[in-house]
């Protein structure tokens, strides 16, 4: 056996391993309404499943079973997995605690009542330092095999138009258009053509600069590569440009990737891309198509992002995961990472801690 095989076995056996933790305690559990509940904090100074407890105690209509109790999945992830990883340098959160749970409620209480009963209550005790991933059962038992990420402010710590404008002049200009497109003020496709439209005659030299200059967000490494063991076939869907949604592929091994193609005429920026643009409803297009080519379901799909144009796509995906978002898009997406880098997207799917 070599070395890749044995992590690819090892990643197999961290997967099963940990649904079969949260399946275990829901086969405990008959005829009632069940939901996961994944808090994860950072730097408090509380003991976090206390603090879950007492919340619980004050609910006796909820019941509580700790996964931790069932699963030991983070034996084979600490020894095998992430030595293959390259973990250096991307900063992922330290000071972490994380607390799953599977929650039974007899009544019919909705998932939104429960969620605001339990934020409220977080916030008295963690204040805003937490995040709290309360979804249904079968969103963690799924087995998931694609993944589709925005690129900018997502992969990414920039926007990489802001980014273009800076370095000709015309940065602030730029930066206001940019904002109302990610809070759905304005439309995606006519705000992206008042953009590049200001970027004619930007020398073709700038966008090999501020390629070597993008800075991949936090737990990013550490999250595709994660993914990618486990399986997931991995997708960048971007509403920025190609030669930098290619780079950034290459550099997280990324499967696939989907952009705009900036024209450039005489080493110099025209000003207009190639149609059509890739906005909300394209990014929803191209995952159906992805969807189809793989053989796969929408139903095996997760979308992360963290623009009001990444809505569409995460709306038709099984789970849809807002990054560091926009209120708007926090407000619809299926569930919120504010509190770590990247590596977020992995408790959010019922995983335990990476690190001790």
């Amino acid at each position: 056996m070599t070395a890749f095989d044995k992590t690819t076995n090892d990643f197999y056996q961290y997967n099963t391993i940990t649904k079969n933790a949260w399946q275990s305690a829901l086969s405990k559990i008959k005829n009632n309404t069940n939901f996961a509940v994944i808090i994860v904090t950072k730097n408090t100074q509380k003991n976090l499943k206390d603090v879950i407890n007492k919340w619980s105690q004050q609910h006796p209509n909820y019941q509580l079973a700790d996964i931790d109790d069932y699963d030991k999945s983070d034996i084979c992830l600490n020894s095998s997995i992430l030595v293959n990883i390259e973990t250096q340098n991307d900063r992922l959160t330290e000071n972490m605690d994380i607390a799953r749970y599977l929650l039974t409620t007899s009544n019919h209480t909705n998932i939104a009542s429960i969620k605001t009963e339990l934020i409220h209550y977080l916030r008295e005790n963690l204040q805003n330092n937490f995040d709290c991933h309360l979804l249904p059962i079968d969103t963690i038992l799924q087995n998931y095999k694609m993944a589709c990420f925005d690129m900018d402010s997502t992969l990414i710590e920039q926007e990489v138009i802001v980014e273009l404008a800076k370095a000709t002049g015309i940065g602030e200009q730029v930066n206001a258009i940019t904002e109302q497109a990610m809070r759905g003020e304005i439309d995606f496709n006519q705000s992206f053509s008042q953009r590049v439209r200001l970027l004619e005659g930007t020398s073709a030299e700038v966008l090999a600069e501020i390629n070597q200059n993008l800075t991949l967000s936090a737990g990013a490494k550490t999250t595709l590569s994660l993914l990618n063991g486990l399986g997931f076939y991995t997708v960048l869907i971007s509403g920025g440009f190609v030669y930098f949604a290619q780079y950034i592929a290459n550099k997280l091994h990324i499967n696939e990737f989907h952009a705009n193609e900036l024209l450039i005429k005489n080493q110099q920026v025209t000003g207009d891309v190639s149609l059509p643009i890739i906005d909300g409803a394209k990014k929803a297009e191209i995952v159906a198509k992805i969807v189809q080519q793989q053989g796969v379901s929408l139903e095996d799909v997760i979308c992360i992002g963290d623009g009001a144009n990444d809505l569409q796509m995460m709306a038709t995906a099984h789970l849809g995961i807002a990054y560091h978002a926009k209120p708007i898009v926090q407000q619809q997406a299926d569930t919120a990472i504010n509190c770590t880098g990247l590596e977020g997207v992995i408790y959010a799917l019922g995983y335990g801690k990476l690190f001790d």
